[in-house]
């Protein structure tokens, strides 16, 4: 038997040796193919990590922008109440319709005392003689330590008084006037802080955002050594020292936002008051408006300030209210608190800071910046006069029979007219409203975070590019992907957003070559499904 079977082992031995050779390959092939499929769903499920990090990471540092701008909001606020009182002018005004009564009761009750004692009088006499009495009264009660018999004050008293320095005489019409140019003024100007204090904070914490995430994959990526000890200082060799970690340029990166805190809203407020005072100067607020005619005054300033045509708003020149120039750099970082507490900045940190604002001022001039404001401004004024001022100064107005009519309609709203005054009265209560920080949420930051998703779009285009310029010497191994889909986008023009969102404008530069540009591209453009109204 053993015998038998050696001999049929030695008569097959040829193919008993294929058949082995065949099932080992297929078996180190099938361990090859498995391991491949193992190795690609690590890389999958990896990559399915990091994209949901970086979703992650954005969508929180997008969260800390709108907190970041609540905080910041009061102190330019502060500021423009106090530079624009229109309370104290409305005050002033009541003040001097109380004067004017007082002394017109006054001249009635003696009027009806002398008519009653002399009624015998010619009419020129009795008049003669009520001016008289009126006068006398207005005296006594200039001085009414005299007719009280109470000694007057010494002339080294009233010295030690010292008393206020006297104000500007102004009649009811000038008073009036500046009650107008001020109101528009101050609610169009928080308007623009709000819109350029929202997208400047994107640009800022969006670029801090990537250097850190940039630094946490990094040190990830590198390899811990603490088995060698070196003696050597090679912290400039390492690229996670000239990103996110470090705390000191971040500090005074962040302290730029004091530039439109503080100076530049001034800068925009002698613009915005320039382009009212032009638009709505002949106006009397006594007369009627209509919400159309007071879109079109809007309008009207709006191109003055933002430019008449879209390549005028694309173009338009922001720098200036965000940024210092670079000789004043320096000192607002004095100014702000920053060079007070800290010594001098080291070169690395002075290098990564210039890099950062140079590249802060890059986005600023491009043309999506214009586009983007723009988008937010709408918002912001659709707010202000298509929501607030339509609901609340033009509601008395509507007809009885309008009833059966949508409230909102657009027929209603444009043939709805009420008293310049009254809509005054609403931009002076707007104004607080606007830059309201202190008790969230902001109607108006709402409303731009919200209905301008391009805003969204422009801070994933920052998130996500540049990423192979961050780490010298480096390759592009980082893949950028639009991190936002279902993104709309209106024309930039300066009427505010309809419900309409089934178009989609790509927003291209001027230079078809710049990356920037071509990233933007990719943020907003037109998902496979489109959005419904």
């Amino acid at each position: 038997m053993i015998g038998a079977t050696r001999r049929w082992f030695r008569r097959n031995r040829k193919g008993l040796a294929i058949g082995a050779g065949v099932i080992g390959a297929g078996y180190l092939a099938g361990q090859y193919v498995l391991t491949k499929i193992s190795e690609a769903r690590e890389r999958m499920s990896s990559d399915r990590i990091a994209r949901e990090n970086l979703r992650r990471r954005f969508e929180q540092n997008q969260n800390d922008c709108t907190y970041t701008v609540l905080a910041l909001l009061p102190t330019a606020t502060e500021d423009i109440l106090e530079a624009l009182p229109v309370e104290e002018l409305t005050k002033e005004l009541q003040r001097k319709r109380a004067e004017r009564l007082a002394r017109l009761n006054a001249g009635e009750a003696t009027g009806s005392d002398l008519s009653s004692v002399s009624p015998s009088l010619p009419d020129d006499d009795r008049r003669s003689l009520a001016s008289e009495g009126f006068a006398h009264v207005s005296q006594a009660g200039e001085a009414p330590g005299e007719s009280d018999g109470q000694p007057q004050q010494q002339p080294e008293q009233q010295e030690q008084q010292q008393p206020p320095p006297p104000r500007v005489k102004r009649n009811k019409t000038q008073l009036w006037n500046e009650v107008k140019i001020t109101s528009v003024t101050r609610a169009f100007t928080l308007i623009y802080t709000l819109s350029l204090l929202t997208i400047f904070t994107r640009i800022q914490l969006n670029l801090l955002g990537r250097r850190n995430y940039l630094s946490s994959v990094i040190s990830l990526a590198t390899p811990a050594n603490t088995s060698t000890i070196r003696l050597e200082d090679h912290d400039d060799d390492d690229p996670t020292q000239t990103l996110g970690n470090d705390y000191e340029t971040n500090r005074r990166y962040l302290a730029f936002s004091w530039w439109l805190l503080h100076k530049g809203w001034k800068q925009l407020m002698e613009r915005v008051q320039a382009a009212v005072s032009e638009t709505f100067g002949p106006l009397n607020p006594r007369e009627d408006i209509s919400v159309s005619k007071l879109s079109e005054l809007t309008v009207q300033i709006r191109m003055k300030i933002e430019g008449s045509t879209e390549e005028e708003r694309r173009s338009q020149k922001w720098l200036s209210y965000l940024l210092p120039p670079r000789e004043e750099e320096d000192s607002l970082l004095v100014e702000s608190g920053v060079l007070g507490v800290t010594s001098a900045a080291s070169p690395q940190t002075a290098s990564t800071l210039r890099h950062l604002l140079d590249e802060t001022a890059d986005l600023i001039e491009s043309p999506t910046f214009g586009h983007v404001l723009t988008l937010l401004n709408n918002e912001g004024f659709a707010t202000l006069i298509e929501r607030k001022c339509a609901n609340d100064a033009f509601k008395s107005s509507l007809a009885p029979d309008t009833s059966s009519q949508p409230l909102h309609s657009a027929t209603t709203i444009a043939e709805r007219k009420t008293k310049l005054a009254n809509v005054l009265a609403v931009l002076a209560r707007q104004a607080h409203v606007i830059g309201n920080g202190a008790n969230p949420p902001n109607e108006y930051l709402t409303a731009m975070d919200q209905g301008a998703r391009e805003l969204e779009a422009f801070a994933a285009v920052i998130y996500s590019s540049n990423f192979d310029l961050e780490v010298p010497g480096s390759e592009p191994k980082i893949k950028t992907e639009s991190l936002m889909t279902d993104q709309e986008e209106d024309t930039t023009s300066l009427t505010p957003p309809t419900a309409d969102a089934g178009s989609t404008v790509v927003v291209g530069g001027t230079d078809p070559a710049s990356e920037f540009e071509k990233a933007w591209g990719k943020a907003v453009e037109e998902d496979e499904k489109p959005m419904s109204c």
